[in-house]
């Protein structure tokens, strides 16, 4: 996977590819798929901006069109995460305003280089706010970027759920009702599962059945097909501890089983898993092939 040149072609099957998110500072295909390569991945997650900054870069068009080129040849989907700071519950107008221009940055950067989905936090109600007044501005703000996805090679808008710290506006399965309802079910938003952030809210995703369950508890609040990307990480943290520190995979209290049971669920059929785990290259090389042979197993 480091060029088009390089002979080597990875095909991900097509029940759950997994990869992981590569660092692609210095450029997008000469650095972040040859970091994809050494993992053996069949998807990869890149940022296309600074994801603790507001500035949006406009790339480079030849490692854009090889980046592209090469996953497409390759069957290798490919996924944006946009930047951490975008919150369109927030209580300042500057962050919101930044919100929408960061965003739109990260939306029309994925169609450049061909991603299927752009992931995105869904945010907090900050400076004491209700949710509902919150929720009302995330449709103020975001339900006009949806509607601006009208071309075909347009990614989807993925919501990943955050652990539950603060005032999270969607933590839950079921906190996704409410924003869905908020942004109309836009055809063209989905959902992106992290299971060390959904096991952190209170799901426990251990035992003989608690990943299918909560895997159900999702589909009967958003519907069917609209889980399009899972990140898949362990927990350093117990269940419902509200906490974001991620684990590798085994090695943290959900353990193997669930990524296991995770990859049976009809709902996964066919959707990619992400790592986003400790341990570097090598940590990362070690948990792709932990769940490719769980996959296969």
């Amino acid at each position: 996977m480091r060029s088009q040149q390089s002979g080597t072609a990875l095909s991900g099957p097509s029940r759950n590819p997994v990869g992981g998110h590569v660092p692609v500072a210095g450029g997008l295909s000469s650095v972040g798929l040859t970091y994809a390569h050494d993992l053996k991945a069949e998807t990869v997650q890149v940022f296309v901006a600074n994801p603790r900054g507001w500035a949006t870069p406009a790339g480079n068009p030849r490692q854009d069109e090889e980046f592209r080129a090469v996953c497409e040849a390759e069957s290798i989907p490919a996924y944006v995460h946009a930047p951490y700071l975008i919150n369109f519950g927030s209580h300042t107008e500057a962050t919101v305003e930044k919100s929408v221009e960061s965003l739109r940055h990260s939306l029309r950067r994925g169609r450049d280089i061909g991603a299927l989905g752009v992931v995105v936090h869904t945010g907090s109600a900050t400076g004491g706010r209700e949710r509902s007044v919150a929720l009302k501005q995330v449709r103020e703000h975001l339900l006009p970027l949806l509607d601006e996805l009208t071309h075909d090679d347009d990614p989807y808008l993925l919501l990943e759920s955050t652990a539950g710290q603060g005032s999270s506006l969607c933590s839950r399965t079921w906190d996704f009702g409410p924003y869905f309802e908020a942004l109309d079910a836009h055809p063209k938003l989905g959902v992106c599962l992290d299971t060390c952030h959904i096991f952190a809210a209170g799901h426990d995703l251990t035992g003989p059945s608690g990943m299918h369950q909560t895997l159900d508890l999702l589909v009967d609040t958003v519907g069917e097909g609209r889980l399009k990307l899972i990140h898949a990480n362990d927990s350093k943290d117990v269940v419902g501890a509200h906490k974001d520190r991620h684990e590798n995979i085994g090695a943290g209290h959900i353990g193997e089983d669930p990524f296991r049971a995770l990859m049976t669920h009809p709902a996964t059929a066919g959707v990619p898993l992400i790592i986003e785990t400790p341990g570097g290259k090598e940590g990362h090389a070690a948990d792709v092939e932990r769940l490719k042979k769980l996959r296969d197993s």
